[in-house]
């Protein structure tokens, strides 16, 4: 097989791709469609904000450049992976728009070509059925080709996570690769093994069956996470309970596993919300009961009011309430679905002042918000003249601003993943850790009954 790979579409997810394939060693090329984007990157400068991005593409060099020329995907390489956004619409399912317009602009060149055969490779998220029932045929009718005879096509998920895509890309614990044909997946289970460095489970099977795989991953971790965030608001109704204790005890069998069990917040980003519409999306469409994926649905929304519960219960109308961390999740500037977000919209909705700090993701929040919230220099900013503070993620700085705060008066920090220790707050700040035994809400639940 060639030493080159390319890779179509260089967003959050495609440009960790590429970047991992050329840290393996591969010459790598990356097409998009974004020339301010493919510009910046062929200076040696990364558009978007991720971890080890910006170190990768200035240690691989010359192994890697970015195209607006879909053609040297074809002329250059051998295997082109398309790993381009698919959006959802109101239903739920994944528009293939994106990857049906890269696939079209590689079969016709595809059709231009004397090579013999090419290997094209679906990353994308899809409906399961997609690849076979769209992409196939747009590569078929572009390029004039059929498939097996001229190309062949594999269906390769990323299981990756924003904020470590490419350890996520480097380190899997399961690689799935659904072939056209038996076999087809062989040269792509070959690269995987090269650039990975652990050895994951490779499962190759019908490119149907990896479709669904894809969606009912992240399906089934979104009911895990819904889980522990039950037990989370059982313990804090219970005298002694504490969500930590029982998550850590039981996620010890290998039935349960820690991975994702731990109570919190809701579940948000742009992975595991859009995930689960759209498994729900595709049981609405095969006529199967989706009422499980609902109820997921359902409880995350809970919980993001549960969380706003909490604020305003503590919050004075007469100081800001300091949100610490925005993003939805740490080492990303990703805001989208995220619960801190779901927390500022519920306070201002109420008519709080709000006061905002997030080590990446203060631009998103100001293209977001606007002037409806002030936005602190720093987490110790933020909590100046705060009487509530919301730390809704758990990184360093944020947890050691609030272990240094020394309010005047009476204050409250809201720990959404129970990261402070109380021993290490002042004495004005009294910690309201979620998922832990609170007296005021046993009585709330009392006098509810």
């Amino acid at each position: 097989m060639s030493e080159t790979i390319s890779v179509v579409g260089l967003g959050k997810l495609g440009l960790g791709l590429a970047l991992s394939f050329a840290s393996g060693g591969y010459r790598t090329i990356g097409v998009d469609i974004n020339d301010a984007n493919v510009r910046l990157l062929n200076r040696r400068r990364t558009p978007i904000v991720e971890p080890q991005y910006q170190e990768l593409l200035e240690e691989v060099g010359e192994r890697f450049e970015a195209t607006l020329d879909h053609g040297r995907a074809i002329r250059e390489s051998d295997v082109t992976f398309i790993l381009t956004a698919t959006p959802s619409d109101r239903a739920g399912r994944f528009s293939s728009r994106d990857v049906e317009a890269a696939a079209r602009a590689l079969g016709l060149a595809l059709g231009e070509s004397r090579k013999p055969h090419h290997l094209f490779v679906v990353s994308s998220t899809l409906v399961p059925g997609t690849t076979e029932a769209r992409i196939i045929p747009v590569i078929e009718a572009a390029s004039g080709r059929r498939l097996h005879d001229g190309f062949s096509v594999c269906y390769d998920p990323d299981f990756v996570a924003l904020g470590s895509v490419v350890r996520d890309f480097t380190h899997p614990e399961l690689v799935v690769i659904g072939e056209s044909q038996p076999g087809v997946g062989e040269p792509i289970e070959a690269i995987h093994r090269r650039i990975c460095r652990n050895t994951p489970v490779v499962s190759r099977m019908p490119i149907v069956s990896a479709e669904l795989a894809k969606v009912s991953l992240n399906a089934y971790i979104t009911l895990k996470i819904t889980f522990a965030n039950t037990i989370a608001n059982l313990c804090e109704a219970i005298p002694g309970a504490d969500v930590d204790a029982v998550t850590r005890a039981i996620g010890v069998d290998r039935r349960i596993s820690p991975h994702y069990f731990k109570g919190g917040l809701a579940f948000g980003g742009t992975c595991f919300p859009r995930d689960t519409y759209g498994f729900r999306a595709v049981c609405r469409e095969h006529g199967e009961d989706a009422s499980l994926i609902e109820a997921v649905a359902a409880l995350n929304d809970r919980q993001n009011e549960r969380l706003a519960d909490v604020t305003l219960a503590h919050a004075s109308a007469e100081a800001p309430v300091a949100v610490l961390g925005l993003a939805f999740k740490p080492s990303t500037p990703v805001i989208e679905a995220s619960p801190a977000v779901a927390l500022v919209d519920a306070l201002l909705a109420a008519g709080r002042e709000v006061r905002v700090y997030d080590v990446l993701a203060l631009d998103a929040a100001r293209a977001r918000y606007g002037a409806r919230v002030s936005y602190a220099a720093s987490a110790a900013n933020a909590l100046e003249g705060a009487a509530t503070a919301v730390l809704t993620l758990g990184e360093r700085a944020l947890r050691e601003a609030v272990e240094h705060w020394t309010p005047p008066r009476e204050a409250v920090v809201i720990d959404c993943w129970r990261v402070l220790e109380a021993s290490r707050l002042h004495a004005n700040v009294t910690q309201v850790a979620l998922g832990r035994y609170r007296p005021s809400r046993q009585a709330t639940t009392a006098l509810a009954a």
